[in-house]
């Protein structure tokens, strides 16, 4: 996940880590919000994987500063991660699918339909464990675990919505 975020914010132009940090705030903070300590060595992965260059300058005051860019690799690497299956862990999955679909914009229209594909098909899988859940006799539910469990229900209806949606703009809203 923090692969696509760094990748997703400096495709645009070279950010320092604070900038990188900065930036994933303002567009993903309802879904993630990394640390430096998780910043410093993904960015040291991707330097060493090819999928970013750094470039070091220094302030007038003597302090160094890391510049990071995307590379061709970086931007492959990143079409990949966003159309990859997501996790079977439904508990990973809102933010996941959520941060997906906010860089979606970057994929051309294939890739946006194998996004939209992936996505769609596993909230319906969560959404089905949901209702099974709910519906069978044999498991005892108290009150509040009926409400959770439908309200889980409906979030997965809600991302299915949103795909759909999303599907139907696929090609006129595209970059």
């Amino acid at each position: 996940m923090i692969d696509i975020l760094i990748l997703f914010c400096i495709i645009k132009k070279e950010l320092t880590m604070y900038g990188i940090k900065k930036v994933i705030q303002d567009l993903f903070a309802p879904y993630t919000r990394p640390s430096f300590g998780a910043l410093k060595p993904a960015l040291t992965k991707l330097e060493k994987e090819g999928c970013i260059v750094s470039r070091r300058t220094i302030s007038d005051g003597g302090k160094q500063f890391g510049y990071y860019s995307i590379t061709n690799e970086g931007l492959k690497y990143l079409k990949q991660l966003l159309t990859d299956d997501i996790t079977d862990n439904p508990i990973n999955f809102s933010a996941t699918a959520s941060i997906k679909l906010c860089c979606a914009s970057i994929l051309n229209e294939e890739d946006r339909v194998i996004l939209y594909h992936n996505l769609k098909n596993k909230a319906l899988e969560h959404k089905f464990e949901a209702e099974n859940i709910l519906n069978d006799e044999y498991i005892s539910l108290d009150f509040h675990q009926k409400i959770v469990l439908n309200q889980t229900t409906c979030e997965y209806q809600n991302i299915v919505n949103m795909i759909e949606d999303l599907e139907k703009n696929n090609g006129s809203n595209s970059k």
